[in-house]
């Protein structure tokens, strides 16, 4: 396809602002689809865990034809935590759709996913999407539009950025709010006017990177990238160019590109198109694809750094191996390898011979690949994350997250005052719709572990929270931890309803009747400072006089159930989280009461 005819375009937005949503319409309507086809909402999500959170975690790679002009269309994460995924796509594209929700505004994740875009110099089209939401204020949102890309120091030719008004849901765009447009039409013809077609000449070298990374069981690992000179064929020889400058002949044995949203195998491909090829055994993302005769790799693929760390352990504990199928430091240590190779903002160290260091840009980022292992059968323990540090000529610095908080009006004292002890600056506080209030604030990544959970309960459920990286600043000292301790299992056996009625007494339950548990295991939380060690598999004694009225009647409050991630903001520096295919339990890193009690005196 000539390169006019050509626009790469990527989707970017803060969570929640209708990115999927809007690929979908624009798939619909481009006529991708067949009339009969069924097609499901959010088609672009593919992964179970993106469909059951309402998140998108990987880009994805589509395309439609409109006018004989082909748009290829990446839909981008909008949590900063997936911030590598948007990084290295920004490489593939020319140009992007800046989606802002017309009552929210830009929020943080906005700012940070249109921070990468201009960095990377591609243009800007803002889509006001959701301007059929009654409370919309879309005049407002666009003036917000202009102070961010001002404050993120725009050019004067991204300062000139068009702007469309649309409702995805409803399959609407328009140029003017008092447009009667039907459709997606005005939306499709802004981008082909507004984003220039891909630069590079046909006749010079072969230069492709490598942005992403597909695997297939039958033909291996698939290199997914934009070429950006010369052209590629199929069965043609060509030179893998790594990170080190290290060069290895490969063959190029298949070549597809995009229609719709599948891959379809072509025998040649000019520049400026998305195309994934395979044949490459150790093709990594970076890597630049080159003829033989000239090799010519562009820069490497830069991203920013991890910004906490956790530790994945082999689990040890008394029910090791119920339920996972890959239980031993070996199957650990591939699995984590083998994510490492298409994971760019993660890295992994080698602790010992069964722990493995595990380094990301927040906790969802690390929990995603978690919970993503246990469903692949995996069985392991997990450590309480950690910050990284940065010693400087100025002294310690840490991770700073601007976080942002939405709440009803009479918490905000609450929050205001919660997160000003685990050392938050807030930066600003103005009121939103009818009772709300908008807070912003900019808090050390560590005093924000453990807060969602308070949160929501401070603001009985009403509170909304996001946080996006802001970068280095200084240690801002001692953070109070969990100010209450655990409730521990006493020994290995079946919770009764007995044992946990006394046990509620104490503190907030974790479990319920009939669970097995095993000493060690943290069953609740306490409702003191200090840790307790209960026995919740007791049984209540029978006598041979028996009566009407004489037994107890259990009456058990409903049991805390925690997720994978709220497992990892409760647990403590001493405590791991057990994560199976089929449980999610809490523990103690040393099991044995004795040996706990030494290790404290000794500590102490």
């Amino acid at each position: 396809m000539k390169k006019e005819n050509l626009r790469n375009i990527a989707i970017i937005a803060h969570v929640d602002h209708g990115k999927t949503t809007l690929v979908d319409e624009m798939l619909k309507q481009s006529g991708t689809f067949r009339a009969n086809e069924s097609i499901q909402e959010r088609v672009m999500d593919s992964n179970s865990l993106e469909r059951e959170r309402g998140i998108t975690i990987l880009s994805k790679n589509t395309s439609i034809m409109v006018d004989n002009t082909k748009i290829n269309i990446i839909d981008t994460p909008g949590h900063a935590d997936f911030g590598g995924e948007v990084e290295r796509i920004m490489k593939m594209v020319d140009g992007v759709l800046l989606l802002v929700d017309a009552y929210e505004g830009p929020m943080p994740q906005t700012r940070f996913v249109l921070k990468k875009a201009f960095e990377s110099g591609v243009k800007p089209i803002v889509v006001i999407n959701k301007i059929d939401r009654p409370e919309a204020r879309i005049e407002h949102v666009q003036d917000e539009v202009l102070d961010l890309f001002i404050d993120l120091g725009a050019d004067e030719e991204q300062l000139d950025f068009p702007v469309i008004y649309s409702s995805a849901k409803n399959g609407v765009a328009k140029l003017d709010m008092e447009d009667d447009a039907k459709d997606f039409m005005p939306l499709f013809k802004m981008i082909i006017e507004n984003i220039e077609h891909p630069k590079g000449k046909e006749e010079d070298s072969l230069q492709l990177l490598i942005s992403s990374i597909d695997y297939d069981k039958y033909t291996g690992r698939i290199g997914i990238g934009k070429i950006t000179k010369g052209n590629i064929e199929k069965n043609q020889s060509a030179i893998v160019v790594d990170k080190d400058m290290k060069q290895t002949k490969v063959r190029v044995t298949s070549l597809y590109n995009y229609e719709g949203l599948h891959k379809t195998e072509t025998d040649s491909a000019g520049v400026g198109e998305i195309v994934a090829v395979s044949g490459m055994e150790n093709i990594n993302i970076g890597n630049t694809i080159c003829n033989i005769d000239k090799p010519d790799p562009l820069p490497i693929l830069e991203v920013d750094e991890p910004t906490m760390s956790m530790n994945i352990i082999v689990n040890d504990s008394p029910f090791a191996g119920r339920d996972g199928r890959f239980v031993t430091s070996r199957n650990l240590k591939r699995r984590l390898e083998r994510e490492m190779l298409s994971n760019v903002a993660m890295r992994l160290e080698e602790v010992s011979e069964d722990t493995f260091k595990v380094y990301g840009r927040g906790e969802l980022h690390v929990s995603i690949l978690i919970e993503t292992m246990r469903r692949e059968g995996f069985e392991f323990a997990v450590s309480r994350p950690e910050v990284l540090m940065k010693e400087t000529e100025e002294g310690l610095k840490e991770p700073i997250e601007y976080v942002y908080v939405e709440v009803p009006e009479e918490y905000a004292s609450s929050v205001i005052d919660k997160l000003n002890r685990r050392k938050g600056e807030m930066v600003n506080m103005v009121p939103s719709m009818g009772s709300m209030t908008k807070l912003e604030f900019k808090v050390p990544a560590r005093g924000i572990f453990g807060y969602r959970s308070e949160l929501l309960t401070d603001t009985k459920g009403y509170g909304v929270m996001h946080h996006v990286f802001e970068g280095y600043d200084k240690y801002t000292g001692e953070i109070p931890t969990r100010t209450k301790g655990s409730l521990i299992a006493y020994e290995q056996g079946q919770a009764s309803a007995y044992g946990l009625t006394s046990a509620q007494e104490r503190g907030v339950l974790f479990i319920s009747p009939g669970l097995d548990v095993y000493e060690g295991m943290v069953i609740g939380e306490n409702s003191r400072v200090d840790d307790m060690v209960l026995n919740v598999c007791k049984r209540k004694q029978m006598t041979n006089v028996r009566a009407s009225g004489t037994d107890d009647a259990y009456k058990l409050a409903p049991p805390r159930i925690l997720s994978l991630e709220q497992s990892l903001e409760f647990i403590k520096d001493d405590e791991l989280v057990e994560v199976t295919p089929k449980e999610i339990r809490l523990r103690k890193k040393v099991l044995n009461r004795s040996l706990r009690d030494k290790a404290g005196k000794s500590k102490k």
